[in-house]
């Protein structure tokens, strides 16, 4: 084949995008063909629909099957080029003055026949140029089907991830929206809760009232009525023997009946109103083990002089009762932040809990900073059980826990609150106050 005819040969074969031979043609719905890979960079990058390149005539299906004989043509319009490129000057083997024909796969070089039968290249796999490197462009082309494929499988995956983006944007402004309005509407049910709360609050209190108010009246005048009994008593010792003994039996039986009506104190306790949800928010702070340290001591004393336990007998003096008392607290105190512990007192009559500044312990005592010491008590007072907080002393009026006690230290904010968790209600909260020292958790249960 002359060299003109060649020429005519290759433009033929020429593919209109990359201007180069075809490299695994197709032939598309108006008749044209271009290599594979052009089309397919093409049209990834251009509009849709797909339009032919040459006449921008629509292409109705995205993916052709390859046409066999161009891709024929093709390789021996490569194989023709080759022959044509191997009688040039810088293919021609100096030493033997034959064309380099022949490819060496141990090697990677070009030889001539010659060549190929020397002693270091003679065991080595020796084929024809053309041959090799059309198998290479095949071994090639097959890669590059697998790149493109797993680049269209991405493409598909790019456009699902694009979709999920935008649903998932989109569900996400929904779900603000949901729970602002979940929000609102707990805060519409703890206000309405709150003011139940309240009201109860508000009987009970008035209720309680009436009552201490009615006890007053009635101690005014059980009184009274002693008083004046005492004056008829005294007045019968001064009768005659004679009388005085006739009117023994009424005057006695008259007495043991005021002895019989003597009226009650009106313990003013409050109900427990459960909080809703106060113990799950409590928990998202939740701490463990908080108390490390643990004693058995018989005073446990505020370092003003105070006790943090009466005598049973209100006519002794003001020190801690007998017997031994379970003191712990912690290795390490709180700085900041907030934490919450709970801690169990069923199985003690009187206890201490709450956090301090300084614990200083000797032989059989515990000394205590009163300074930033915030403390729930229960002592025992003729017979009843007093429920109180320290700094300042106050007594509470509220049913006293029987079990688990949940602290809630709010460092930041400067609050201490106690929780009675099996009746899931407030028993007492400190003002808020800056706090200027480390803070310990302590507890003190007094033996039964």
């Amino acid at each position: 084949m002359d060299s003109d005819t060649l020429q005519v040969f290759q433009q033929e074969l020429t593919c209109s995008i990359c201007m180069n031979c075809f490299l695994d043609p197709v032939t598309i719905d108006c008749g044209h063909s271009f290599c594979r890979p052009c089309l397919s960079l093409c049209w990834e990058e251009g509009q849709t629909p797909r339009s032919c390149p040459e006449c921008r005539g629509i292409a109705e299906r995205p993916h052709f099957k390859t046409n066999i004989v161009l891709k024929r043509l093709a390789s021996l319009a490569r194989q023709a080029r080759a022959d044509h490129d191997h009688r040039s000057e810088e293919q021609i083997c100096e030493t033997h003055r034959e064309a380099r024909g022949l490819f060496c796969e141990a090697d990677r070089t070009l030889l001539c026949g010659p060549c190929s039968e020397r002693p270091e290249h003679a065991a080595h796999s020796h084929r024809p140029t053309h041959r090799a490197a059309e198998e290479s462009r095949e071994e090639l082309l097959k890669r590059m089907r697998s790149l493109w494929k797993m680049r269209e499988e991405i493409q598909i995956s790019l456009n699902q991830e694009a979709n999920t983006t935008q649903s998932f944007e989109d569900y996400m402004a929904l779900r603000k929206v949901m729970i602002k309005l979940e929000y609102q509407r707990m805060l519409l049910f703890l206000r309405e809760e709150e003011q139940l709360h309240l009201e109860a609050l508000e009987r009970e209190a008035k209720e309680i009232c009436e009552q201490l108010k009615e006890s007053v009246f009635q101690m005014t005048q059980q009184r009274g009525s002693l008083k004046e009994m005492y004056r008829e008593l005294t007045g019968m010792c001064h009768k005659p023997d004679v009388e005085l003994l006739q009117d023994l039996d009424n005057v006695l039986e008259m007495t043991d009946l005021a002895q019989m009506q003597k009226p009650q104190p009106v313990n003013p306790e409050l109900p427990s109103w459960p909080v809703s949800g106060f113990l799950h928010m409590l928990n998202n702070f939740r701490v463990n083990n908080v108390l490390s340290r643990t004693t058995t001591v018989h005073h446990v004393i505020l370092d003003d002089a105070s006790v943090l336990f009466e005598d049973d007998n209100p006519s002794t003096s003001r020190q801690p009762r007998g017997g031994a008392c379970a003191v712990s607290w912690g290795a390490w105190a709180f700085t900041s932040g907030r934490h919450y512990w709970e801690l169990d007192v069923a199985l003690s009559s009187s206890w201490v809990l709450g956090v301090c500044k300084s614990i200083f312990t000797r032989d059989t005592s515990i000394i205590i900073g009163a300074e930033e010491a915030f403390f729930l008590c229960s002592t025992k007072v003729n017979s009843q059980y007093i429920l109180s907080t320290t700094s300042p002393p106050f007594v509470h009026f509220v049913k006293r826990p029987l079990g688990r006690i949940g602290v809630f230290l709010d460092y930041d904010n400067g609050t201490v609150s106690f929780y009675d968790v099996f009746r899931s209600s407030l028993i007492y909260s400190y003002l808020p106050s800056a706090f200027s020292s480390p803070l310990i958790p302590f507890l003190c249960l007094k033996s039964p």
